[in-house]
């Protein structure tokens, strides 16, 4: 699912292309949005709260899309936006004026409501880590609110907290050493309040870049510390990086981590060998080596550097 950071982007990419100009185009391809006529307003603004994208138009009108898991915008030159393409049965929304039309492909969510009732969308959310209000004190109150639930949950709760993922939650997590299963109780509220403002130094480094990166590198491979890396050796450690849910089903997530840096396996991890994604169990066995055993640079030859590839 798009994180906090890509949905950002997204907004600011629709406000550049749409804001100020009246609508020449507003078809919205989802349930009773579909009836309404938006032509002819301005577009006051784009933003993103958390992962969501309110487009606020002229008279009081917000169109909200969430891109969920692979729901995204395009936008596209108004000549090239041709009935073929505008017609396909993977775009939701299309929206545009006479120079630029946005193109809302596989959008996970779409509605038009009055502006002043965008609260009952958005108002559950906490604080918005790349808004403009940010409120870290607030922020870390409402993650430990509850002091029995685990770390790698309380941050992905969007009502915690607005714009982190599973990929920010699982590097800001490797980087502070946490595992994931921690109880919030278990942590100080400064280990706690450090945490988030890891999460929310990488996510602002990331606003710029197409590719996310929270290592530094942004080549293919190379660009997070754990997160999809499972069956893979850790950058740091060598041991292979594992994933496994986190919370309670069936809103259970999938979290990956590293049990040498991050303090051992979860609490069901039975630790039996995870093939790297995209690959055969057969050829996770040419990788080697148990699934938790150390295996530092030194031990793990050219297998080892070109994880990094």
């Amino acid at each position: 699912m798009p994180e906090g950071d890509t949905v950002f982007r997204t907004a600011r990419r629709l406000h550049q292309a749409l804001a100020g100009r009246p609508l020449t185009t507003c078809d919205l391809r989802w349930g009773e949005a579909a009836t309404l006529d938006l032509t002819g307003r301005d577009t006051l603004e784009v933003v993103s709260r958390g992962k969501h994208v309110l487009h606020r138009l002229q008279g009081g009108w917000t169109i909200h899309s969430h891109l969920r898991m692979d729901g995204s915008w395009r936008v596209l030159p108004a000549r090239e936006a041709t009935a073929a393409r505008v017609s396909a049965p993977t775009i939701r929304a299309v929206v545009g004026g006479d120079e630029w039309v946005c193109l809302g492909v596989r959008l996970g969510m779409l509605d038009a409501i009055r502006t002043e009732a965008e609260p009952s969308l958005v108002g559950h959310l906490g604080p918005d880590l790349l808004g403009p209000d940010w409120d870290a004190a607030t922020a870390l109150a409402n993650v430990r609110a509850d002091l029995s639930r685990t770390v790698g949950e309380a941050l992905l709760d969007q009502r915690n907290v607005a714009g982190i993922g599973t990929m920010y939650a699982a590097e800001s997590l490797f980087l502070d050493g946490i595992q994931p299963w921690t109880p919030v109780g278990a942590l100080t509220e400064q280990t706690t309040a450090a945490l988030l403002e890891r999460a929310c130094r990488l996510l602002r480094a990331n606003v710029e870049h197409a590719v996310q990166s929270t290592t530094g590198s942004r080549r293919r491979g190379a660009q997070t510390w754990v997160h999809g890396r499972s069956g893979l050796p850790c950058l740091r450690c060598g041991t292979a990086v594992r994933v496994w849910p986190i919370g309670p089903p069936p809103r259970d997530r999938t979290m990956f981590y590293c049990p040498s840096c991050q303090g051992g396996l979860a609490p069901t991890d039975d630790g039996r060998r995870q093939a790297p994604l995209g690959t055969t169990s057969r050829t996770a066995n040419q990788i080697g080596g148990p699934a938790n055993s150390p295996r530092g640079p030194g031990r793990s030859g050219g297998r080892y550097r070109g994880a990094g590839r």
